[in-house]
């Protein structure tokens, strides 16, 4: 009981008092009448909501049955995973399951028996539904927690990922980044994509287990270390560019790259202590309703938002049919307390001049009435043109300019994405995507001006940038070399990523073979010894490069 009220406690500035009426019914001297104001649903646990998927297929332990030990005791490997037991099993919904007082549940991958491959999961959390987070994000590890993963998000129901924490024991090695901390940040950098190292490093697998995204020390930023001044944090989220977008996913993504070590090397005669194992994931968060809404329900499977204000959609993310006069806007949280609803309104059409126009129309074709058009429009300035259309009862601006579309120029063409620090009406409100033609799809993003990429290990908001494990020649091509799986032997040393410098002697992607001078000439003793079983699995990996890759 005590922990459920600290929990509340915890959650008080973030679900209590905030925007959570739609409105009011007032007298006013025109009689009694609506008063609308911004408003969202309460927080809540969002993985109640969540479906979850962890891959690659075969990830997941038990099918074969398998042994494992634990770091407490490597040596003494009777513990088992088998699928076909339930005693045994080890399946995902453990990671959401309510434990008992004192035991544990857990979903658990394979170990790592197939060393130095690398040992990876992806574990995806799907909403079909935007969502908003409110408090931190924060994952159970049993028996160690990762050496090196990575949370991604995505705003467009898992078409495409975007990079939304790194996690190593050592940032710099992992990924090439400068170790950070979130409370480092200021108000310009807070929505800045660090590597942490602070839940990464051993620390023994009955201390530390929880991985943080750190959720309210980004908000203590604006509100406060206890999140007091919230009219503050509301503020920032309207006027900060691209602040409020950070907040928001549709999935969640964690990519398990490297699991716990136990604070050594990887044992290689002991590969049955490594493994990734998850007891418990909390994300706490609202349904995005774009401040149109303040409940939001589970129907059909699905999150929907039960919208207010004439507006419609799944996230409250259009006008109502009718109520179409201007086009849809969402709610604001200024001005504080009440913010601003921006109600969708029907059209009155008794106060623009307008012209009755005829249709031209195709032979054989159907008349549905004329289209009226007005010299006064709610274009945003990119057309002085728009024309009423009787049978589908809206008026639609005509010729839109600066790269805009849409019924009131408000959305931009393809190819262009918003500028939101610029106001609807701003000739620059639309930027080119810019997309990288070697990296993307098309010459289309999302939104936020996130590009489609391609996969095969391409990132980057541009789609010229690259995984870790890929380097970029024209394109993301996976390492050659690096200095932790893929080491160039022999003395070798590894250039760029992309291939190894051998030293006199030796020769292969690896630097693994020995080179024998002249025709018929025999390799010196050193060289010539059979291979070890190492050399044996190198050589076959180079062979398998050359392949590839035509070295």
């Amino acid at each position: 009981m005590l922990h459920h009220a600290a929990f509340l406690l915890h959650c008080l500035p973030l679900v209590m008092g905030q925007y959570d009426i739609c409105k009011s019914w007032v007298t006013t001297d025109d009689g009694p009448m609506w008063e609308f104001y911004a408003c969202q649903p309460k927080s809540v646990p969002m993985k109640d909501y969540a479906t979850v998927r962890v891959d690659p297929s075969g990830i997941t332990c038990g099918n074969p049955p398998e042994r494992f030990c634990t770091h407490e005791n490597p040596y003494l490997c009777s513990d088992e995973c088998d699928a076909s037991n339930p005693d045994l099993a080890h399946p995902p919904k453990l990671m959401f399951d309510k434990e008992d007082e004192g035991l544990a549940t857990y979903w658990q991958s394979v170990t790592w028996s197939r060393y130095p491959e690398p040992l990876r999961a992806n574990i995806t959390l799907s909403w079909n539904k935007s969502i908003e987070l409110t408090d931190d994000i924060v994952v159970t590890f049993e028996y160690g927690r990762p050496t090196m993963m990575l949370l991604e998000k995505s705003l467009d129901n898992g078409r495409t990922w975007h990079p939304y924490q790194y996690y190593a024991d050592d940032c710099n090695e992992a990924f090439g980044m400068q170790a950070r901390n979130v409370r480092d940040l200021s108000a310009t950098s807070a929505n800045r994509i660090i590597c942490t190292e602070d839940y990464s490093r051993w620390a023994g697998s009955k201390k530390e287990k929880n991985v943080r995204f750190e959720v309210r020390d980004r908000f203590a930023i604006f509100a406060g270390p206890e999140l007091r001044n919230m009219d503050n944090l509301y503020t920032r989220l309207e006027s900060a560019k691209g602040l409020k977008d950070f907040f928001t996913a549709t999935d969640l993504r964690m990519r398990l790259l490297r699991p716990a070590l136990g604070g050594t090397f990887v044992q290689r005669e002991n590969l049955y202590k490594y493994f990734y194992a998850v007891s418990n994931i909390e994300v706490t968060g609202r349904c995005k309703c774009n401040l149109h809404a303040n409940l939001c329900t589970f129907k059909e499977g699905s999150l929907q938002c039960e919208c207010e204000h004439n507006t419609t959609g799944q996230d409250c993310g259009r006008c109502k049919k009718n109520f179409r006069s201007k086009s849809w806007r969402a709610g604001s949280y200024l001005p504080r307390p009440s913010g601003s609803p921006n109600v969708c309104a029907a059209p009155n059409f008794g106060t623009s001049p307008k012209v009755s126009k005829l249709i031209r129309l195709k032979p054989g074709s159907v008349p549905l009435g004329p289209i009226e058009t007005f010299k006064d429009c709610e274009c945003y300035g990119h057309s002085n043109r728009c024309s009423f259309i009787d049978f589908l009862n809206l008026v639609t601006c005509i010729s839109c300019k600066h790269n805009t579309r849409g019924q009131h120029c408000q959305h931009c063409r393809l190819g262009y994405y918003r500028n939101s620090s610029a106001e609807l009406d701003d000739e620059n409100v639309c930027i080119d995507c810019n997309c990288n033609r070697i990296g993307s799809l098309a010459n289309r993003c999302n939104e936020t001006g996130y590009c489609d990429c391609k996969g095969g290990g391409i990132t980057g908001p541009k789609c010229d940038d690259c995984l870790p494990g890929y380097y970029w020649r024209q394109g993301c091509f996976p390492n050659v070399c690096d200095e932790e799986l893929l080491l160039c032997q022999n003395g070798g040393t590894c250039y760029a990523n992309q291939r190894c410098i051998c030293p006199p002697g030796f020769k292969g992607v690896l630097c693994e073979q020995a080179k024998c001078e002249g025709e018929n000439a025999e390799c010196d003793s050193a060289a010539g010894l059979s291979p070890s079983p190492s050399a044996l699995l190198l050589g076959a990996l180079g062979l398998q490069l050359q392949r590839r890759w035509n070295l």
